[in-house]
């Protein structure tokens, strides 16, 4: 039997698991590390951290499984998207990484639109400069930190780093490297135009691979820490969401999936590049060679439940330890007593500002219409609905781009919580499935690692063989809840556009 490695390189944690050619889990280990706020809206990471997250797991699941070194033939590697490693002549870290949610760039995405021209630019790159992307990061440390811009060598993405410490080997792909904008999406090769334009030179950067290649194998060091094989190839890898795509089999037209994690996304896979001239989602080279993919994000909705549960629902973790069973169990039955609308109380999940629909780093959350007869249970479903509005909101947009989705599914933390996916379902007015497997993004590049290893002959092929959906927790729409949400969707809307210059005004003071 072949095996192979999917590391999952997250926000809050770095999750590897060993998989059978099957797709079948064989053993798993995750690593919990900090995320740093060092003043309002900023967020880093070591990636120190993240590279003894991904040593110590590897060597417990191999360790764990007793599967011979020599038998597992691949390993792929998923990341959190768009964030910052720099790195000296010697290949060390010159400073923490900046990462996708942190939004100090605001000024270095005017530059960059003002050097390479709104229209230009999303005609190259395919999205409007954002905070959340790499460029704009790489500005603002040439404008503020000169002495360690002076300093770099290389620039990396999260997971491309951890694959440095792994091959030695400084490589990324087409996926991840989509969301640094300095891709030239269309032609899925670094936009010489771009870097002219901003003055980076093109020989900091990795080389771009496609997603399933082979960029290297294990190191002869690592291979001693981790008791992986010198002879396990390396893939390409992908994005998070690219990779959760693999691992949600939505590789082919018509096929979307919904994922909650710390940010949201909605994801539609497409053979034709298919880019919004308004900038409202975002175009992406996918894992599969050839293709693309659209994807609206949103900022805080995991996040946003988490924010909810540390600060206003604490007394759910007191009586769950009291009762035995997990925080979330007593949010959702609280959740269900409550009717739709949550006793006419909307949350706009805007924490860390927002990418879909919207474009706003200054936009804050709110909770529009509280009054003394709501409780935490109201406060709890509110946010709740607020998270599928803000999902409901990218999916329309991707319809009006002429992308017909015809199968939705679930993926991330979210895809767990049934009462979140019959809302999904609810307000998108259609089937939300899941797979059996949940671990999306890991088993998404296993499955590249398995085409780049010789085993699969392609993406969609290895997907057929190591993907199975679990019929028991599908959604399907309710009418008449469909009906009501949309009322209350409709206000949500609204709200945003009656605060958008409040927010401005907030954001000056």
């Amino acid at each position: 039997m072949n095996y192979l490695i999917g590391i999952d390189l997250g926000t809050s944690s770095t999750k590897t698991v060993l998989f059978d050619e099957e797709g079948t889990v064989i053993a798993s280990a995750g690593k919990d590390y900090p995320l740093y706020t060092p003043n309002n809206g900023w967020a880093e990471q070591k990636p120190e951290d993240w590279r003894d997250a991904a040593l110590e797991t590897i060597a417990k699941v191999v360790k764990d499984s007793g599967v011979a070194a020599d038998d597992i033939k691949g390993l792929g590697i998923s990341g959190q998207m768009h964030g910052l490693v720099m790195l000296d002549e010697a290949g060390e870290v010159i400073r923490p990484s900046i990462i996708w949610c942190d939004q100090r760039t605001e000024k270095e995405c005017e530059e960059i639109t003002e050097k390479v021209g709104a229209k230009r630019l999303i005609e190259i790159t395919a999205n409007p400069a954002l905070t959340g992307f790499t460029a704009s990061k790489i500005l603002w440390v040439r404008n503020h930190e000169p002495e360690n811009y002076a300093k770099c060598k290389h620039i990396l993405l999260p997971k491309d780093y951890v694959r440095y410490i792994l091959t030695g080997e400084f490589a990324t792909e087409v996926s991840d490297a989509s969301g640094m904008q300095l891709l030239d999406v269309p032609k899925r090769q670094w936009s010489d135009e771009v870097l002219e334009k901003l003055d980076i030179d093109k020989s900091l950067l990795a080389k771009v691979y496609e997603s399933p290649e082979v960029t290297g194998t294990i190191l002869p060091e690592i291979a001693e820490k981790t008791g992986l094989s010198t002879s396990t190839v390396v893939v390409g890898g992908a994005g998070d969401n690219a990779a959760a795509a693999v691992g949600t089999g939505v590789v082919e037209d018509g096929k979307a999936f919904t994922t909650i994690g710390t940010s949201g996304v909605v994801f539609a896979h497409s053979s034709d590049i298919s880019i919004d001239p308004k900038g409202r989602v975002h175009t992406f080279c996918c894992a599969v060679p050839g293709a693309w993919h659209v994807m609206g994000v949103t900022q805080a909705a995991g996040y946003s439940l988490a924010w909810f549960q540390e600060n206003i629902g604490t007394e759910y973790a007191r009586k769950a330890k009291e009762q035995g069973c997990g925080a979330f169990d007593l949010i959702n039955a609280d959740v269900l007593k409550t009717p739709i609308g949550a006793n006419r109380l909307i949350y706009l999940p805007y924490l860390n500002g927002e990418r879909t629909p919207h474009l706003d780093a200054n936009c804050r959350g709110v909770f529009f219409g509280l009054s003394s007869m709501h409780t935490t249970a109201d406060m709890a479903r509110a946010v709740m609905e607020g998270i599928s509005y803000s999902l409901t909101d990218c999916n329309d947009i991707i319809r009006e781009m002429g992308i017909n989705v015809t199968e939705m599914m679930a993926c991330g933390g979210g895809a767990k919580n049934g009462v979140q996916r019959q809302m999904m379902a609810d307000m998108f007015g259609c089937d939300v499935k899941t797979v059996t497997a949940t671990e999306g993004p890991a088993l998404g590049v296993a499955i590249l690692a398995g085409v780049g290893a010789g085993i699969y002959d392609s993406v969609e092929d290895a997907c057929r063989k190591m993907i199975h959906t679990d019929p028991e927790k599908e959604c399907h729409p309710d009418a008449a809840a469909t009906k009501e949400y949309d009322k209350f969707h409709q206000l949500y809307k609204k709200l945003y556009t009656d605060l958008k210059d409040d927010y401005q005004t907030l954001a000056n003071l």
